[in-house]
């Protein structure tokens, strides 16, 4: 593998030079045509855009290890993905590439080992060319911590303006997207951390439901909430990963009925249609950012104009839901995070969360120097078993049967819609992330149930997606309507400048003027 050094890459100092690099990312993006008709480039060119916009240039650093040369070269499986370059979040185990879960207690794992989901990429001819750089511990180590910020790979900006955050904790995958250093990329969520930056990158991304994808060799948080899935340029693209992905593992309890719903997910997806469809938008969790509401306004128009009737949902979730997350959280991540280090080969520096934050402490000036491991303390202490089992049925009945379940059944709507979240704030390293308050992706999260995010459009030049929430095992149905909505879509969406929000803003005043 190639351990990515960011900090002696050349800089691109000179105002504009940034922009000398668009003809190449916007050869990727969806911007520029129709997404489905793109062609990708090869691994090899792949690597040469990392060099160029990771390494160098706006430096995003997504991309935290490039796979071994002997490692692509050997990749010759013939199959739905045969020589499409996807690049894998660090929690991801590779037999070829460390697993760091953006932890310098993790910068050596070696473990030789392929999670099961990597093991179906590679059968479909996937090329894993690398690994991307993620919010350290998937997020969930403390407070004011800044997404797509680790110890190992340092902070990922977000390519539309490097100076605002990129979202997380699939921070990596979703930049890398967007600025075409892959044809997809593979994120993990617990709650939030594939769609937040997928819509933040302006790209299409899907949490599957809990149970269709092997989270086995996956660095855990939840053993209730944690999936994996594809982060792509268009909705088709996220089907044929997820296709390929999906289906039983002995290892995973939780797959036990995911060969009953794997399918060929893109299927249908060319002659997809809104017609007829009863759409559910929840409006209190749209938000009042002007701009945000405006572009969901026009989203509903596109969707009327195709023939669907647009259903206003008001709708406050339990605040004992969110209570309750926190609960299970804490406590399936005390137990699994022991389990996966116990599985480690060779000498770990820790074996258990409290050996994990023992070493954040003796690395205090590397690890802790934004932010702390109050997460970590926290669910160091989460150990009543009779409150985690009460938490975490009552967390599932709010979001699922008494919250997902019952609005799509009361207002006899196919799918829940609202924006995925707000423009990217700006990064910032000392307070954290600034979440804006908009989106429904933690019902979701919480219950298990899918979620898409397709691109709605941009504010200021910020992108903005737009949330597909249903049922379990409605992972179909839910694909469909992002690939139906993404047919009639009628906003401009964002495109990467590669350089600061204000200097993208200056120079396209110059050009106005």
């Amino acid at each position: 593998m190639v351990s990515l050094n960011k900090s002696n890459a050349p800089r691109c100092v000179a105002r504009g030079c940034a922009f000398g690099i668009l003809p190449l990312a916007l050869a990727t993006t969806p911007a520029f045509g129709d997404p489905a008709i793109q062609t990708p480039l090869s691994p090899a060119s792949y690597r040469e855009r990392i060099a160029q916009i990771d390494n160098a240039g706006p430096q995003l650093n997504a991309v935290i290890t490039l796979a071994p040369d002997a490692s692509i070269k050997a990749a010759k499986a013939k199959g739905e993905l045969s020589g499409l370059a996807v690049l894998v979040k660090d929690n991801i185990e590779t037999r070829d590439m460390p697993t760091t879960a953006g932890s310098l207690a993790l910068k050596d794992n070696m473990t030789g080992r392929d999670a099961p989901l990597v093991a179906r990429l590679r059968a479909a001819g996937a090329v894993i060319t690398g690994k991307t750089n993620l919010s350290e511990w998937a997020n969930f180590r403390g407070n004011r911590s800044s997404s797509g910020w680790s110890a190992v790979g340092g902070q990922t900006k977000n390519p539309h303006a490097i100076d605002r955050s990129p979202c997380g904790s699939s921070a990596g995958s979703g930049a890398a997207v967007a600025a075409g250093l892959a044809w997809a990329a593979i994120g993990t969520e617990t709650d939030g951390s594939i769609t937040c930056p997928a819509s933040a990158n302006g790209i299409v991304g899907f949490k599957p439901t809990v149970g269709l994808v092997s989270r086995s060799l996956v660095v855990p948080i939840s053993s209730s909430q944690d999936t994996a899935g594809p982060m792509t340029n268009s909705v088709r693209d996220a089907a044929r990963l997820l296709s390929a992905m999906a289906g039983r593992d002995a290892a995973d309890p939780a797959t036990a009925q995911a060969d009953a719903h794997a399918i060929d997910f893109t299927r249908g997806l060319a002659t997809a249609s809104l017609q007829g469809l009863r759409i559910g938008v929840l409006r209190k969790q749209s938000g009042k950012m002007p701009g945000v509401t405006a572009l969901l306004e026009q989203a509903l128009s596109d969707m009327r104009r195709a023939g669907a009737t647009i259903v206003d949902i008001d709708f406050s979730p339990d605040p004992a839901m969110w209570q309750g997350e926190n609960t299970v959280l804490n406590y399936e991540f005390r137990e699994g995070i022991a389990a996966y280090l116990a599985s480690l080969p060779g000498e770990p520096p820790a074996r258990d969360l409290a050996g994990l934050i023992a070493f954040n402490k003796a690395h205090a000036e590397e690890e802790l120097r934004f932010y702390g491991q109050e997460t970590f303390e926290e669910a160091l202490t989460t150990t009543d078993e009779a409150a985690y089992h009460d938490a975490r049925s009552n967390a599932f009945r709010l979001a699922g049967p008494e919250g997902i379940d019952a609005l799509m059944a009361r207002n006899q709507v196919a799918v829940l819609i609202s924006p995925t979240g707000g423009p990217a704030w700006t990064i910032d390293l000392v307070n954290g992330d600034h979440f804006g308050g908009i989106g429904a992706g933690s019902l979701a999260a919480i219950a298990g149930y899918p979620h898409l995010t397709v691109p709605m459009g941009a504010v200021e030049g910020l992108p903005v997606g737009l949330s597909f929430i249903a049922g379990q095992w409605q992972d179909e149905k839910v694909l469909k309507i992002g690939a139906a909505y993404e047919k009639v879509r009628s906003a401009a969406l964002a495109v990467p400048h590669f350089t600061r929000w204000s200097a993208k803003l200056d120079a396209e005043t110059d050009a106005q003027d």
